[in-house]
């Protein structure tokens, strides 16, 4: 077994690891993705909100419309080595401009997404530092540009690209009975996040790719703070994140290479937050949480075919969206609560989706993916079932512009309660979603 260069589909060695003597001092590049995106705007069909604006009825991440022109991802970076002082020393900076959960979750209209440096000198042992990608789901670690589709699944979305809070936001803001200003102080505004994990991290990471005949194996392992983009640790622990893939590969370079490969990957953290009860009496107590994911799949891509398939579980902290389903910081019709994004602490989620995709021209492709999650699952009541069907299709003009159009059927169900009780009402608000994109790298 020997240590080998890997090719730019293998996303653990996509950075910072160019050929030694082969690096730029300074190579520029990016991608930009105007989106549109919309749905029918259908109102909550019950609950204390009952006739407002459902949430995941809005676009992301403003939630103030449910038809919008976006610039969702504009992205510019610059990488290379400071040759000729040390061709083994690599360095990966990038900048986000876009519209979504980085810079929203900051109020920035931009900010750095990615800055690491990578230590190229022991074979077997490649050791980067800073802020990157954390190794996990293939799905969100994919570089953006080879994503099939323009939204993820409901539980990478959901699960996986992780929102720091400062609360658990466990209930809707209780205008009337909140006993101090501390309370209303966390939750008027919804419980805003206070960061966005984008799946990055700042943190350590040892790794590197074998060859042995027509198999590429790669290891990864990294401790991080928990934190999300450029955010310091708020505990003294640190997350932990391993991650091993096999992959057969058949041939072609680049990021759509041709290969199947199999993948697991385990992530291991703890979670400080405001205790909402504690707020409500007026106390700041802080409260440890596990947060813990994990997941395997398999990629297959050769020719005109290409299938892939995951399975993912979440315990520990959970995110559950907004109370009522309603827009964050929408008071209910009483004008008694103010409705919260809200995590469960103490719960589970579990999800799995299968992609499918065929070339039926050089230029045009067609996919189909079918994505389940199951989130809430330690209690009969508090379980809920999101089902999403998306057909798309993307036009390829050249290498690095394409048209992408996803029409995804949306369905959510609350399985054990009765289809009256108000949980369900509001899930048949649930819209489908029609996404058009341009993406264009350069």
């Amino acid at each position: 077994m020997v240590t080998g260069q890997a090719h730019a589909a293998n996303w653990v060695m996509l950075q910072g690891t160019e050929p030694d003597g082969q690096a730029a001092r300074a190579k520029v590049w990016g991608f930009i993705q105007p989106t549109y995106r919309s749905t029918d705007d259908t109102k909550l069909g019950g609950g204390p909100w009952q006739g407002q604006e459902m949430q995941p009825n809005q676009i992301d991440p403003d939630l103030e419309s449910s038809a919008q022109f976006q610039l969702l991802r504009a992205r510019i970076g610059v990488r290379g080595s400071p040759m000729p002082i040390d061709n083994k020393v690599n360095y990966f900076l990038l900048a986000e401009f876009g519209s979504n959960g980085i810079t929203a979750a900051r109020d920035r209209a931009a900010t750095i997404s990615d800055a690491s440096v990578t230590l190229n000198h022991i074979d077997g042992a490649r050791l980067r530092l800073g802020q990157f990608k954390t190794p996990m789901s293939e799905e969100v670690f994919q570089g953006i540009g080879t994503m099939d589709y323009i939204n993820f699944t409901a539980f990478a979305h959901t699960q996986l690209n992780e929102r720091v809070f400062d609360t658990d936001g466990a209930a809707a803001c209780d205008i009337t009975g909140a006993s101090d200003d501390l309370y209303l102080q966390y939750c008027a505004d919804g419980n805003a996040m206070d960061g966005f994990g984008a799946v990055r991290d700042t943190g350590a990471m040892l790794f590197d790719t074998f060859k042995q005949g027509d198999w590429e194996h790669t290891y990864a392992v990294m401790v991080g703070n928990g934190r999300g983009v450029n955010q310091g640790d708020n505990n003294d622990d640190l997350d932990t994140h391993v991650y091993w893939s096999s992959e057969r590969i058949y041939g072609g370079k680049g990021p759509r290479r041709e290969g199947w490969k199999f993948f697991a990957w385990a992530h291991d953290g703890t979670r400080t937050i405001y205790d909402s009860a504690q707020l409500n009496a007026g106390n700041l107590v802080e409260q440890d949480y596990d947060y813990k994911r994990g997941g395997l799949g398999t990629t297959y891509r050769k020719g005109k075919y290409r299938v892939f398939a995951e399975y993912n579980k979440a315990e520990g902290m959970i995110y559950i969206g907004s109370d009522g389903g309603a827009v964050p910081g929408a008071v209910n019709n009483a004008g008694t609560q103010i409705s919260t994004f809200n995590l469960a602490p103490e719960d589970e989620a579990d999800g799995y989706y299968i992609d499918f995709g065929y070339r039926v021209l050089p230029s045009l492709e067609l996919d189909v993916r079918y994505d389940v999650m199951n989130r809430g699952t330690k209690t009969d009541a508090g379980e809920r079932t999101f089902e999403t069907l998306t057909l798309g299709a993307q036009y390829f003009f050249n290498k690095k512009t394409r048209a992408i159009i996803n029409y995804e059927f949306r369905d959510q169900e609350a399985p054990n309660l009765p289809s009256t009780h108000p949980a369900n009402l509001i899930a048949d608000s649930l819209d489908d979603r029609l996404s058009f994109q341009i993406f264009m790298a350069f």
